[in-house]
């Protein structure tokens, strides 16, 4: 298929959206920092710091930090395919959308499934990681059955907030946002400038960790890397809201990458903050001190900060977990809009506040049902890798489609956004970069796992990943849903879209 002339953008974005194929139903009110904070919330620093440090710190002593930078420049690739591909197809639902414009139905319905999959696991880690924040503010310490079943509460309780529609969700993300500035920019600071207890060669110092743990350098390296992924993939808010944002070919693309680089430079700073200011990181990394942040945080402030600070990082914690939900029920609703999810019925309904409904109770059900994965014992690391690994197998699926459709010449980036003769070797390197992460993210380590783990937290990843490819691949072989797309753009070829403004 040859690249048509362009035409005339459509007037406004209900108009754009018609072009498309659909009707506007959900309701557009974010501007472009309401769809900022989406994804700055979806993974948020603090939530990103505390899911990794512990784990990184504890495979890597000091050194583990160079992990982030390589991290966010992998993302930022991604990133650029993306806002082509935003810019070009402004709608909820991206990974499916856009590989229905790019390959066939069948591997556009995989795709859209498994990144569904992917979102709905990573709302089922940041629950996980929630719970004991709960209990800390009464100085409990919990069993594992009640980490689970309080991350079941976090879960309920986002989605009665996310069924009364984007204003509410909105005002609850601010809050968190808020929070983070506290949290993360203004305590990260003052433990660099005014609390550090360490030269910044420790940021060089493995402590001994790959050693302790029966490993290499390099190894330890990779582990972290694999972790590290985690707390740059919560751009993908960005589009989950396109539907819902003004101007959203324009902006969608614009917030996906401010909110990557404020979620990346704010999490940098804070893990290098932390690292230095904490008074015994060998006892991070002999397991002694499972909390490296809070202890880093007490030991500047004082004793009196822990409280506030743990209320302040829960707050922070649920702004997340209601954003990233909200992702997965728009993204849910895009699929079963078109009639090729199971339950599509049920899961397309809008309620009187023009929030997904459907979307939300069934990406609920899923979250809570990955949880016993922690039933038996602590899961951190397990469970980030789990939802890690089922976030990236998108990202390579989605950028290997996009590369493949360029080089055959059937998909030249005709949106507002477009990389030009860039174009092409950024999407190579985003291939290659999500590529090796999936493979890294799923290489099964007793490391990332607590001693004595059952095996399937070793596995998490894989097993996850696979569980849900081969449910998929049934589901489209005995129920064949790719017959019921429809022609993705009834109203014009691809290709035949508005001039881009080459960056």
């Amino acid at each position: 298929m040859n690249p048509t002339p362009p035409r005339p953008p459509a007037s406004g974005d209900a108009e754009r959206l018609a072009a498309l194929g659909y009707r506007q139903e959900l309701r557009r009110s974010l501007g472009v920092l309401g769809n900022i904070a989406m994804g700055f919330a979806v993974v948020s620093p603090v939530v990103g710091l505390y899911a990794v440090a512990q784990v990184g710190t504890s495979v890597d002593g000091g050194a583990w930090v160079w992990a982030l930078p390589v991290c966010l420049l992998g993302q930022l690739l991604v990133v650029c395919v993306y806002s082509e591909l935003a810019s070009q197809w402004p709608l909820a639902g991206g990974a499916y959308q856009w590989s229905r414009r790019l390959a066939g139905p069948s591997f556009a319905w995989m795709t859209g499934w498994l990144w569904q999959f992917a979102v709905m696991f990573a709302n089922t880690t940041v629950a996980y990681l929630a719970a004991p924040w709960f209990f800390a503010l009464f100085g409990a310490v919990p069993g594992p059955a009640e980490l689970v079943l309080t991350a079941v509460g976090f879960l309920l309780a986002c989605t009665l907030v996310n069924a009364y529609g984007i204003t509410l969700l909105r005002w609850f993300v601010s809050l968190g946002i808020a929070a983070e500035a506290v949290a993360s920019v203004l305590v990260g600071l003052a433990l660099l400038l005014f609390f550090r207890q360490h030269g910044f060669g420790l940021l060089t110092d493995t402590l001994g960790a790959p050693a302790a743990t029966g490993s290499t350098p390099a190894m330890s390296f990779l582990a972290v890397v694999a972790v590290g992924g985690w707390a740059f993939i919560g751009f993908d808010a960005c589009v989950s809201t396109a539907e819902e944002t003004k101007d959203a070919a324009r902006q969608v693309p614009r917030a996906m990458r401010w909110s990557l680089l404020g979620v990346g430079a704010v999490v940098i700073l804070n893990a290098v903050s932390v690292g230095l200011a904490h008074p015994d990181p060998a006892k991070v990394v002999s397991g002694e001190d499972l909390d490296p942040v809070t202890t880093a945080v007490t030991a500047g402030f004082g004793d009196w900060s822990a409280k506030p600070f743990v209320l302040v990082v829960l707050v922070s914690f649920t702004a997340c977990l209601m954003a990233s939900q909200g992702g997965a029920a728009r993204g849910l609703y895009s699929l079963a809009r078109d009639g090729v999810f199971p339950f599509s019925a049920q899961v397309r309904k809008v309620n009187r506040h023009q929030a997904p409904i459907g979307g939300l109770v069934a990406a609920t059900l899923v979250s809570c049902a990955a949880l016993p994965l922690g039933l038996r014992s602590a899961a951190m690391g397990s469970l980030i890798t789990f939802g890690t690994a089922a976030t990236f197998v998108p990202f390579f699926l989605l950028t290997a489609v996009s590369l493949t459709a360029r080089l055959r010449g059937t998909w030249r980036p005709a949106g507002e956004v477009s990389y030009g003769r860039w174009g092409t070797p950024l999407n190579v390197l985003a291939v290659l970069w999500t590529g090796l992460e999936v493979v890294n993210i799923c290489w099964p380590r007793a490391v990332l796992a607590p001693p004595g783990a059952p095996w399937y937290q070793v596995w998490a990843a894989l097993l996850g990943t696979g569980v849900v490819g081969l449910a998929g691949l049934g589901y489209l072989l005995l129920r064949r849903p790719q017959r019921l797309m429809r022609d993705p753009d009834p109203q014009r070829p691809l290709g035949d879209e508005p001039a881009p403004a080459v960056l």
